[in-house]
């Protein structure tokens, strides 16, 4: 496919910080991918919550799979404008590596403790954490996009605005999914303006928002002013019904303690942290390396730490 004008070409990439001879049968940007997928903390993100921690049912969403969400939208919206795919494709897959454990609220945990945030982290995992120290050493294009999926800066490629924007599609709606499968909301309760322009279900609202950044995406990557709207008003929503709400935040109090108990318990125990983790601790001090460390564990993992060092274990009998 003949990429429009504004897409990021390849073969014009600002490179990669330690220079690689190219590969003979991929573009750069699909090595990028490649590289993401193939990575530890890629597979961690199917162990890490979305919004609903530790869920029971597999129906709900966890990191992972609203990683592929993203991407498929972000694919399904750089095809349509003629951007780069590729590129595209491997800043959705990427753009959540550093995510913590139980989700948001880890992340507060640790932005309490040590001025956190997870597309910072994200790019410190495919620029120093991944390969046992030695990063990806990924493209400028996608570690910007990874950047940039949120916060006041905008990506420099359109590609990487296609995932800023995929993200939001993806989370505001699927998480309506996952809060009405859990109880918390009712369908008929969504602000009736967004529900009217965007659609009533899912489906719709996706497709609603998908369809207004092609139809807008020439110069630029946005929705028209009515779809913002109704975008705005459905997120605004769901931030004081769902991630605000007293029964989804239930058990943010107990996650946080545990994240700031490991923090504790790390910072004064750094030989009790894997090799690379010690190694990191001597480079970048420790608060540094113990972040490193408790951000990229699942759920699970961080839950049976806790366990393990802070509560009592039953003295075997004897015969």
């Amino acid at each position: 496919m003949d990429l429009c004008e504004s897409a990021c070409r390849s073969d014009e990439t600002r490179g990669r910080k330690t220079f690689e001879k190219p590969c003979d049968f991929r573009t750069e940007f699909q090595r990028d991918r490649d590289r993401i997928i193939h990575s530890s903390a890629f597979r961690r993100l199917k162990r890490k919550t979305q919004v609903f921690l530790s869920p029971v049912s597999e129906h709900y969403r966890t990191r992972l799979t609203h990683t592929l969400e993203v991407s498929q939208i972000a694919r399904t919206i750089a095809r349509a404008l003629r951007l780069n795919e590729d590129l595209t494709e491997a800043i959705a897959l990427g753009h959540d590596l550093g995510h913590t454990p139980f989700g948001h609220d880890g992340e507060r945990a640790l932005d309490k403790i040590f001025d956190f945030r997870h597309n910072i982290q994200s790019v410190r995992v495919v620029d120093v954490l991944e390969k046992d120290g030695s990063g990806l050493n990924l493209t400028q294009e996608v570690r910007d996009g990874i950047l940039n999926h949120r916060g006041g800066t905008l990506s420099f490629t359109h590609e990487g605005r296609v995932v800023r924007l995929a993200d939001k599609i993806a989370y505001i709606n699927h998480d309506i999914e996952d809060a009405v499968r859990a109880g918390v909301l009712s369908p008929d309760e969504l602000p009736p303006e967004a529900i009217e322009h965007l659609g009533d279900t899912k489906s719709k609202r996706i497709t609603s928002l998908v369809r207004s950044i092609i139809e807008n995406g020439e110069t630029e990557i946005k929705y028209d002013s009515q779809t913002q709207k109704a975008h705005d008003l459905l997120r605004n929503f769901m931030f004081d019904r769902v991630y605000n709400n007293e029964i989804v935040n239930a058990e943010k109090k107990k996650s946080e303690f545990v994240i700031e108990r490991l923090f504790e318990y790390y910072l004064k125990n750094i030989d009790k942290m894997p090799a690379l983790y010690k190694t990191l601790s001597v480079e970048y001090g420790k608060q540094r390396a113990v972040c490193d460390f408790i951000s990229g564990m699942s759920d699970d993992y961080a839950i049976g730490l806790f366990s393990e060092i802070f509560i009592p274990k039953s003295w075997p009998g004897g015969n």
